[in-house]
């Protein structure tokens, strides 16, 4: 997203698109990492709480690089929210840390829709002739892009992310030793989808479908 607006030459469009952006990118992965946080909390386990991660200060959540692959190309992750599963309440542990997983991407996929809601109004519901409320409308546009790409990312079955987590949740024992074994393989391939642009479209397809639903939602208020 970032990248492309510097790649086009026009430092007046990089320019508008970083400080849109940038704050963007801020928001989504903190609601990603507070959202691991609570759901840990919720469950009984209090060292997200202890360690000062159930928080809206971005400063608790942000990796540098992490942060800068998201402004760049429009996906990416935050420090991990450390998590003990002794403390969960529930018997199965797999499972609890599959919902403290899933709450990261999930967190995301509600901001997404919640901001093109937003967007939406905004486009039909307000004169788009003020730049302030365009603006507005364009920065709301761009938390739901990159709040899309986020959890969608995320969901990929490879450590770290929270897609491994999920499945290890749901594999034996004896698959998840295979997963391991072949995680540089895994890491491999799924640098050639990047590189090729082919998650690109499985993003634009979740994109695509969490914007039909904004516009259900939207479609009685217009």
């Amino acid at each position: 997203m970032l990248l492309r607006s510097l790649l086009s030459g026009d430092l007046r469009e990089f320019v508008i698109t970083l400080c849109l952006v940038l704050p963007a990118v801020v928001i989504c992965l903190t609601i990603h990492e507070c959202a691991h946080g609570l759901t840990a909390r919720a469950l009984g386990d209090r060292t997200a709480e202890r360690a000062g991660r159930l928080t809206l200060d971005p400063m608790a959540h942000i990796d540098p690089f992490g942060f800068l692959c998201m402004m760049l190309l429009g996906f990416g992750w935050a420090r991990p929210v450390p998590v003990n599963v002794s403390g969960f309440r529930i018997k199965n542990r797999k499972l609890g840390m599959a919902l403290v997983a899933l709450a990261g991407p999930v967190s995301n996929l509600l901001l997404a829709l919640v901001s093109y809601i937003v967007a939406l109004l905004l486009t039909y519901k307000v004169n788009s002739d003020i730049m302030f409320l365009e603006t507005l409308r364009m920065f709301f546009t761009y938390i739901g892009i990159l709040s899309v790409g986020l959890g969608v990312f995320n969901l990929i079955p490879v450590h770290p992310l929270d897609g491994s987590r999920v499945l290890n949740a749901f594999l034996p024992y004896r698959l998840q030793v295979k997963m391991e074994r072949y995680q540089s393989v895994i890491l491999l391939a799924l640098i050639v989808i990047l590189y090729f642009g082919l998650f690109d479209l499985v993003i634009a397809g979740v994109d695509n479908w969490v914007i039909e639903l904004a516009i259900r939602v939207v479609r009685p208020l217009l």
